[in-house]
Formats: structure tokens, C-alpha cells, sequence
């Protein structure tokens, strides 16, 4: 099984909290108006790569992961396994960046078994309109940060908190 993939950033933290391994994956149909990475939307775009050296590369790291793009979603079965493979055996959290919508993803067969192995869902297309340079983790208003195993426990959705202040 391969992924699509455009690169993997190393010690990032502007794709969720804290020192994380971004893994930015090629196709997305959205096509959001001023979307920043538009060099992705090509489903050729960038090289195919094995989960499994997605997942060594990705070991040889610290800290959590993200899922961008692209769209993750539009290659749903090969980042569960990814996904499934960095919670069980990494014992790290992961995030995922999607265009979808947290009940779009829940509706699909195939995107939402990437659920059961995501901390959180960052949904809801870039709309330019909504940019808001002062939101954390996210470009624009509609786009929610979805605390995914809160939202599969309560079955609605369940928004993320985020405290960036140090924990003693």
C-alpha cells in the first residue's frame, strides 16, 4: 500500500500542539480559494511511497503527527493504516487535516475508519471569507478542530480545547 506523498516536515509546530512530524500527502478536490498549498491538489503530484517507509521515517522521529495535504481522506484506506500503525506501535496522537466535514467523514465507509486512530479532525474547507490569522491550528472560521474521540463517545461533535499554557 502506497501513499502519495508531497513531503514529511520534521519538527513543526504550526499543524497542532507541540513538536510534530507533518505528513503532507498529494490530491485534494476541494481546491479552496486561496488555499496554501495548492501545489498539492494534483493527485500526481510528488512521489509514491510505502506506508511502511512513510512509518520507519516517521519512527526515526519525536513527537505527534499530522495528517495535511492534500487531502488525507482522498487516500483513506492507506493512512488508516499509517494512522493505525503510529497509535499501536508509536503510541503517538495524530492529527489530520481534511476539506471533508467531521459527518462527511463519519458517513464515508472508507474515511471513517481513519477515525478510531485520530486525536483530532481538523474539518471544513479554507473558505477565504472566514480567514482569521488569529485562530490556532486552523485558516478559517468554519473549520472546527473536532476532538474525534469525544465526538465517536458522544455522537455529535465535541471541539477540541486546547490550552497552550505550560502544565507544572
Amino acid at each position: 500500500m502506497e501513499i502519495q506523498l508531497i513531503r514529511i516536515v520534521e519538527d513543526t509546530t504550526v499543524d497542532g500542539p507541540g513538536w510534530r512530524t507533518s505528513v503532507y500527502c498529494a490530491g485534494c478536490r476541494h481546491a479552496c480559494p486561496g488555499c496554501h498549498n495548492p501545489e498539492t491538489w494534483s493527485f500526481t503530484a510528488g512521489e509514491a511511497v510505502s506506508v511502511a517507509d512513510v512509518f520507519d521515517r516517521i519512527a526515526q522521529t519525536e513527537g505527534n503527527v499530522t495528517f495535511s495535504g492534500g487531502d488525507p481522506m482522498y487516500q483513506a484506506e492507506a493512512f488508516t493504516e499509517l494512522a493505525r500503525r503510529i497509535t499501536s506501535e508509536l503510541h503517538r496522537t495524530v492529527w489530520c487535516y481534511t476539506g471533508f466535514t467531521f459527518d462527511d467523514v463519519l458517513a464515508d465507509a472508507a474515511m471513517s475508519r481513519m477515525l478510531p486512530y485520530l486525536e483530532v479532525l481538523v474539518d471544513g474547507p479554507f473558505i477565504a471569507a472566514e480567514r482569521d490569522l488569529d485562530l490556532m491550528f486552523r485558516g478559517s472560521r468554519n473549520q472546527r478542530l473536532v476532538d474525534v474521540q469525544a465526538s465517536l463517545r458522544a455522537g455529535h461533535v465535541v471541539e477540541f480545547e486546547w490550552d497552550p499554557r505550560p502544565k507544572f
